[in-house]
């Protein structure tokens, strides 16, 4: 492992002892089943040492015996209140160790270390946490390409080459048609080896290391989100070259940009006005798009929200009533930004397929089917075009249309076996199967299930066809 950043944090020897305190006590209750009162224990403990990596690890050992026991995820209600941000990297990653002790499956708490811990300095817990969230998106059914970017990019904060190497490895897996993944996947391997090289042949550390003050900069800028005292300075230093020179384009971009990295909506308002103003008097559409980026991340970061609530108690019908609603709004909200885009940059083959995503999920299925079909042209798009392309024919009645390209795609898909074919295999034979070719569907089935047994409900689909063909299996495998 390369030497982490410095400026990490470093509890005082007092406040470690303090931890271990709590620490022990949790062991005690935990080896007495009394779990919920050992989380608490322990999330006292990391109050004081939040960058335990050990202590972290013992959590987590005790939220598994825990669920094990047929332990429950935390109540909406204390949940919610967990999920709200404030501006406390660490009392952000404390509340997420929380959540995540009451649910050691969930993803989205695991991100919400990782990504407190590389604001906050706390970077043992950042490469403790980092290879738990990768192995338990790599064997979810529904791996998220989100997840592995987040995992590179923050391994990359911390100038882990080899580990950001292994999450864009992952991330290029689900996208293998995506060009610009391979590129940073070249780049970061090249970057592991030249630093690899670096320690090898400096006669020290400091050989490696000559410019500290400037490479401590430069990770502050890099990360996401900083700590109020953090941003507080690149905001106002952003601000100030900002009113040096207020038409020069590129401190307009950084202030805006380090204003909406805040994800405080106060900064956010700021930027957009910050980005209007410049859009006004220059007509440069590049401001103007901006401005629906920050929106499109406003609009992300409450989806989240809702969806946490929804998901925090399955039978709340109105919070999942208002997540629907919502997830509709939202989806309209993002076509108008990327098709006002795509209009601006009319060869922005990124922007088409954005909005051909966003058509598909509003169920505007004539609309989308001719963007896609000009998206087969392109071949970063060709695979994920195709794949939406069969399914916009599917959806919009055209089953034979559907079959063909989706038959034409899986067939040209490198990556057999992986998520996306198991998926784009299984929409096929649902295809099939409508058009009453149930011998091929059900080839189509076995195919999948073969990958990935318990995908959605391709066993029972399996008995289903097999006792209307009268018990056949399919012809061939």
């Amino acid at each position: 492992m390369a030497e982490l950043p410095f400026g990490g944090y470093e509890a005082s020897e007092l406040d470690q002892k303090k931890a271990r305190n709590f620490f022990v006590k949790g062991n005690t209750v935990a080896a007495t089943g009394n779990y919920e009162y050992a989380i608490d224990m322990y999330i006292n403990g990391l109050g004081f040492d939040p960058d335990s990596a050990e202590a972290h690890q013992a959590l987590r050992d005790i939220s598994l015996k825990r669920k094990v026991t047929g332990g429950k995820a935390l109540g909406m209600f204390e949940a919610m209140k967990l999920k709200r941000p404030s501006k406390d990297d660490k009392q952000n990653l404390l509340n997420n160790a929380k959540l995540l002790a009451y649910d050691p499956g969930n993803t989205d708490y695991m991100v919400g270390i990782l990504q407190n811990g590389v604001r906050g300095g706390f970077y043992h817990t950042c490469m403790w946490i980092g290879p738990v969230l990768q192995k338990a998106n790599a064997d979810s059914p529904k791996p998220e390409l989100n997840k592995f970017l987040v995992l590179r990019d923050s391994y990359i904060s911390l100038k882990q080459w080899k580990l950001a190497t292994d999450a864009c490895h992952y991330a290029a897996m689900l996208r293998p048609d995506d060009m610009d993944l391979q590129k940073s996947l070249r780049d970061l391997g090249a970057k592991d080896a030249e630093d690899r090289g670096n320690y090898a042949t400096s006669k020290s550390f400091v050989d490696s290391v000559k410019d500290r003050e400037g490479q401590e900069k430069l990770m502050k800028e890099d990360k996401q989100v900083q700590s109020l005292d953090q941003m507080q300075v690149l905001i106002q230093a952003a601000e100030a070259e900002y009113k040096a020179d207020p038409n020069e384009p590129g401190k307009i971009n950084k202030y805006a940009e380090v204003l909406a990295k805040t994800d405080n909506p106060e900064y956010e308002q700021k930027a957009i006005d910050v980005l209007q103003s410049a859009y006004e008097r220059t007509k440069q559409f590049r401001f103007r798009q901006k401005i629906g980026m920050v929106k499109i991340a406003q609009l992300s970061r409450m989806e989240r929200t809702l969806r946490a609530a929804a998901q925090a108690n399955p039978n709340d019908a109105e919070a999942k009533q208002t997540y629907r609603q919502f997830t509709v709004h939202q989806t309209q909200e993002e076509l108008k930004e990327y098709q006002l885009a795509s209009e601006n940059y009319p060869t922005d083959t990124k922007l088409k397929f954005l909005v051909a995503e966003r058509l598909y999920k509003l169920q505007n299925f004539n609309e989308a089917i001719p963007v896609l079909q000009q998206l087969r042209q392109d071949p970063k798009y060709k695979s994920d075009a195709g794949n939406l392309l069969g399914r916009s024919f599917l959806e919009a009645g055209f089953t034979d249309e559907a079959v063909d390209t989706l038959a034409g795609v899986i067939a040209e898909y490198p990556g057999k076996g992986d998520p996306r074919s198991i998926d784009m295999t299984y929409v096929y034979g649902r295809a099939l199967e409508i058009k009453k070719e149930l011998q091929s569907a059900l080839k189509a089935y076995s195919q999948v299930a073969q990958w990935n047994f318990n995908y959605k409900d391709v066993q029972a689909r399996i008995k289903k066809l097999r006792g209307d063909l009268g018990g056949a299996g399919p012809a061939s495998t």
